[in-house]
């Protein structure tokens, strides 16, 4: 349409005002559903870097959909960010308001609230919920490719209009320079005007229609992804949930995840998902936790039931009126002299007392016979090895050694140490439980050498009363020789030894050899019972 003659520059700015400073007064667009600061998308980008897996995931997703990388990223922040807010979607760029959609399904649903307390704030644990929402995140993105793509299209659109807006400022700008001193436009310049505002206009017509389609679009998917977004949510908290209690259940605290680079740190869940006793970390973390609620329910120095009054020098359980002689001067010495004859008046009880104060020692076999499994598929070995762990637990709590022996044949024997003022670090822990000899059983080359291990620390440290547990599934024989000097070290150390017949109950029978050597002798038939053990762990 052509304007007929001359026209005034303020009838022409009338006309084509409304596009004036259209784009400078556009509201900022967001790739990002996710409020996110600078360091926010720190963790995001050094999350990237050290995760191969994530670079993979990104990389093969962003060859394949538009802005598949923001929609990882967003995943991502939603999971790690204490308290996730989500954008306006009028806030959003329109390419992404698809990625918006999948981002509030996902922090909408419950299952998300169950993941995000295993993920908040911990960058390793976000990621696994990235990387374990894969096959979800894939699906979404092909279950949403249209409407991606009619999302594109509005994209494109709302930049045709600013593009137009700014097409008729510039025919405005260049009418001015054209106008008479009166205001009067030439012909030509007011035409250029003119076909510049019917160009918007039709920008404007084309992309309301483009962004009703794509409001369309999004409505049709909008029930499908809140359904993946809720089995992906689910998906994910499962996977970390899974990780943290196999974490838990070898004894790795939060605070020792937190400190872990990322690298070792999902080498670590990679060797327990994978090892020797990764199917029993279930079994492991259940012994921990009975072994902690024994320790809970111990009180210490009075085990027992109290019975009367004895004579004794266990200041300990000395009677108040006993103490009172010590607020007397002239009878402190009498309190000395009995105290010397071991003749003050004490608290007497009944019952198992602790009384161990030197090394914790668990000896395991690990012969061949130890493969055997009993009840609930659970081998031999799984057990043994998860009451030593729960041993380990026992001694670092009471501030004492742990030595773990692992034996089979005479020729077959591997020592772990763990003393108490050392971490025991869990790629140590997890050598020690992983470690088997097969092979035949021997008692002495084991007994042996926990009998002089305890004689090394009471050389050394001048400390006594050792516990050691003998956990085994086989009978066998010992020389007289070898009875005679293992009383005289047990007799001279004060140690006890506490036998467990793992699986085979022959080997805990009366008169047996296990039963002639232990102070203390339980059979464990039922492999899934961890309480079989629990008095252990109240006298130890």
């Amino acid at each position: 349409m052509s304007v007929s003659g001359p026209h005034r520059l303020d009838e022409l700015a009338g006309r084509g005002g409304k596009w004036l400073g259209l784009s400078a007064a556009a509201p900022e667009r967001h790739s990002g559903a996710v409020v996110a600061d600078r360091f926010d998308r720190i963790a995001w980008r050094d999350t990237c870097e050290q995760s191969a897996g994530l670079r993979e995931l990104a990389g093969e997703l962003s060859d394949r959909y538009d802005h598949a990388g923001d929609l990882l990223a967003d995943t991502f922040l939603a999971a790690y960010k204490a308290r996730p807010r989500l954008r306006e979607p009028a806030e959003m760029d329109p390419s992404r308001l698809v990625n918006h959609q999948v981002v509030s399904s996902l922090v909408a649903s419950p299952e998300f609230t169950e993941l995000h307390r295993e993920t908040a704030g911990d960058p390793y644990a976000a990621a696994m919920a990235v990387l374990a929402q894969a096959a979800a995140l894939r699906g979404l993105l092909e279950r949403t490719r249209q409407a991606r793509e009619q999302a594109g299209r509005q994209q494109r659109a709302q930049r045709d209009v600013a593009d137009a807006a700014d097409a008729v400022s510039e025919a405005l700008r260049r009418a001015a320079a054209d106008a008479e001193a009166d205001g009067t436009v030439p012909g030509p310049a007011a035409d250029a005007v003119e076909q510049a505002i019917q160009a918007a206009e039709a920008s404007e017509a084309a992309a309301r229609r483009a962004a009703r389609d794509a409001a369309q679009a999004l409505a049709a998917v909008a029930p499908g992804i809140g359904a993946a977004a809720r089995t992906s949510a689910a998906q994910a908290a499962a996977a970390v949930r899974e990780e943290a209690a196999l974490m838990r259940a070898w004894g790795v605290g939060s605070g020792e995840l937190e400190r872990l680079p990322f690298g070792r740190r999902a080498l670590l869940a990679e060797r327990l998902r994978t090892g020797r006793l990764a199917q029993w970390a279930e079994l492991i973390g259940r012994f921990r936790q009975m072994a902690g609620g024994e320790r809970a329910r111990r009180v210490e120095n009075a085990t027992g039931e109290l019975v009367g009054v004895t004579l004794g020098d266990d200041l300990s359980r000395v009677i108040p009126s006993e103490l009172a002689n010590l607020g007397l001067p002239e009878l402190r010495a009498v309190f000395a002299v009995r105290y010397a004859a071991g003749e003050l008046m004490l608290y007497d009880s009944q019952g198992e007392q602790a009384t161990g104060r030197g090394a914790i020692i668990a000896c395991v076999d690990t012969s061949h016979s130890m493969y055997e499994a009993g009840p609930g598929g659970i081998t031999r070995e799984a057990w043994a090895k998860a009451c030593a762990l729960a041993l380990l637990d026992q001694a670092r709590h009471a501030g004492r050694d742990f030595v773990g022996i692992l034996f089979s044949a005479a020729d077959r024997l591997k020592v772990f140490r763990f003393p108490a003022d050392e971490p025991a670090g869990i790629a140590r822990t997890l050598d020690f439980a992983e470690t088997f000899l097969g092979g035949g059983t021997s008692y002495q080359r084991p007994l042996s050498a926990a009998a002089d291990l305890l004689e090394e620390e009471f050389n050394d440290a001048s400390r006594r009363r050792g516990d050691i547990v003998m956990i085994t599934d086989d009978d066998c024989g010992v020389t007289e020789e070898w009875t005679r000097a293992w009383n005289e070290a047990k007799h001279r150390l004060g140690f006890r030894l506490f036998g467990v017949a793992v699986g085979a109950p022959r080997v805990a029978a009366t008169d047996s050899v296990l039963d002639t050597l232990c102070d203390n002798l339980r059979a464990v038939e039922d492999l899934t019972d961890v309480h079989a053990a629990a008095d252990l762990f109240r006298v130890i």
